[in-house]
């Protein structure tokens, strides 16, 4: 079974349709944490440019730097995983089958994750960059 790209079509079996979903997906997750990265990148820069001393930017800019290094190593383990997943062609058996699917929900679990507490540091971030605007403001 050829997994990348490929339609579901009425005649693929459950495991076969759960597996194209799960590479669907797969290549979405790492889409998404390539664009992260890039994303994570500018904000470390607006924190270089330094809006104000007033910003608490060491601890937010550590927080972002900490959550970059994490970004890429889950991009690298998904990465990994995806080229792990071009076997799944080989599963002859429904033990080898729920195992790619098992795998599969743990990187779910570890992106569903990292992208919560990825939001939490980048809400934090913004309300930081908000606040210290309206303290520019003139009143």
């Amino acid at each position: 079974m050829k997994i990348e790209r490929e339609k579901i079509f009425k005649d693929d079996s459950d495991v076969d349709i759960a597996h194209k979903i799960n590479t669907m997906e797969l290549d979405n997750w790492i889409n998404h944490l390539t664009y992260i990265e890039k994303e994570l990148t500018n904000l470390i820069g607006i924190y270089g440019i330094r809006l104000n001393e007033k910003l608490d930017g060491d601890r937010i800019l550590n927080r972002l730097v900490k959550k970059q290094a994490e970004n890429k190593k889950l991009l690298d383990a998904l990465n990994g995983y995806a080229v792990k997943r071009s076997k799944i062609i080989e599963c002859d058996d429904m033990q080898c089958d729920m195992a790619y699917i098992t795998e599969h929900e743990t990187y779910r679990r570890s992106y569903l994750y990292h992208l919560d507490k990825y939001r939490r540091v980048k809400d934090e971030f913004f309300k930081e960059i908000h606040d210290e605007f309206s303290l520019l403001k003139p009143t």
